[in-house]
C-alpha cells in the first residue's frame, strides 16, 4: 500500500456528508453507470432475499433495485449520514396497505464498506456502484463482501480504472507532484482479488465514457459537487497558486475538442458468485462402507 495514496477516512465522509443536498444534480456519471449495470441484470436469473447496496449514497439504486425486485428486503450502507437523510422517503400509499412480507423493505446502515456491521452470511446479492475506489484495502472490502454475503450469492459491483481523469492529472504533472487524483486500481488486479478472495468465476469488463465541459473550473465543481475530490494523504495542503493554476488550465486547453474539454472516466464492471460448498463425489463402494446407500 502506498502511503501517499491512503484515503483519509474522516475527509471522505466530511466531503459525502458536505455533498449530500447537491449530489444529485451533478451525479450524471454514477447514475448512467447504474443504468448500465442494471441492464446486466436482464442476463441474470436470480431473486435475491436480502440486498446490500453497499455505498447507496442518495438512494437512486437502491429505489431501481427495489423496483427491479419488489419482493426483496434491502440494506442501505453508506459512510455518510447525510446521504441517509436524503435518500429516505416516505412508504408509498398503495404499500402501506400490504403486509410486512410483501412489502418492499428498506433499512439504513451507516459504516465503512472495509468493515461492514453485519453478520456472516446474511445477504443474497450486493450491489455497489461506483463506490470501492474509495477503499484503502480492496482485499480486506472483498473479504468482507465474501464473509456477509451467503453460498450462491452474487457480488456486482463498478468502479473507476487507472485512465480515470487522465487528462487533469496530465494538467497537474505540469506544475507538481504532489497527488491531485485518487489512485484507481487495474481491472485484471481487481479480478485477481476476487479469486484471491475466494469467488468464483469473476465477469470483467471495462469501457470509457467521456464527459465534456466548458471550462476547467466546471468539471472541479463537478467533483467537489458529489464528493469526488482528493482526500488522499498525499495531496498538497492548501490552494493551488494563481500561477500554477493558471498553468494547469493553459495545459487542460490543449485538450480541448469542437469547443469543449474532455473529462475521460475508464469505468469498470465485474461480478461474481460465492460458491456453494463443494460435495465429494464418492464411488459406489466406499457409499456402501459408511452406510450412505
Amino acid at each position: 500500500m502506498i502511503y501517499d495514496h491512503i484515503l483519509d477516512k474522516r475527509q471522505l465522509r466530511q466531503a459525502f456528508e458536505r455533498a449530500a443536498a447537491s449530489y444529485d444534480q451533478a451525479a450524471v456519471l454514477q447514475r448512467e453507470v447504474g443504468e448500465r449495470m442494471l441492464s446486466r441484470l436482464e442476463y441474470i436469473k436470480y431473486t435475491p432475499d436480502w440486498i446490500l447496496d453497499m455505498g447507496s449514497g442518495t438512494g437512486y439504486g437502491s429505489r431501481k433495485l427495489i423496483e427491479r425486485y419488489p419482493h426483496s428486503k434491502l440494506l442501505a450502507l453508506d459512510i455518510a449520514l447525510a446521504m441517509h437523510l436524503q435518500a429516505r422517503q416516505p412508504v408509498p400509499r398503495w404499500q402501506q396497505w400490504l403486509p410486512l412480507g410483501k412489502r418492499a423493505m428498506t433499512h439504513y446502515v451507516g459504516a465503512d464498506i472495509e468493515q461492514l456491521p453485519l453478520r456472516d452470511a446474511c445477504v443474497d446479492m450486493i450491489w455497489s456502484n461506483l463506490t470501492i475506489q474509495w477503499c484503502n484495502d480492496l482485499k480486506q472490502t472483498f473479504a468482507e463482501t465474501h464473509r456477509v454475503l451467503k453460498k450462491g450469492g452474487l457480488l456486482m459491483f463498478s468502479t473507476f480504472g487507472p485512465d480515470t481523469l487522465k487528462e487533469l492529472k496530465q494538467a497537474f504533472k505540469t506544475v507538481d507532484s504532489y497527488n491531485h487524483i485518487n489512485r484507481f486500481t487495474d481491472m485484471h488486479d481487481i479480478g485477481d482479488l476476487l479469486v484471491y478472495s475466494g469467488f468464483a468465476t469473476p465477469v470483467m469488463d471495462m469501457e470509457y465514457i467521456t464527459l465534456t465541459y466548458q471550462e476547467v473550473m466546471d468539471i472541479m465543481r463537478d467533483l467537489k459537487t458529489i464528493g469526488a475530490h482528493n482526500v488522499t494523504h498525499g495531496r498538497q495542503r492548501g490552494l493551488t497558486g494563481k500561477g500554477r493554476w493558471q498553468q494547469v488550465v493553459k495545459h487542460y486547453e490543449s485538450f480541448r475538442q469542437a469547443g469543449r474539454l474532455p473529462a475521460t472516466f475508464e469505468v469498470v464492471y465485474g461480478h461474481a458468485w460465492k460458491p456453494e460448498p463443494r460435495q465429494a463425489v464418492l464411488n459406489p463402494e466406499t457409499r456402501r462402507k459408511l452406510g450412505l446407500e
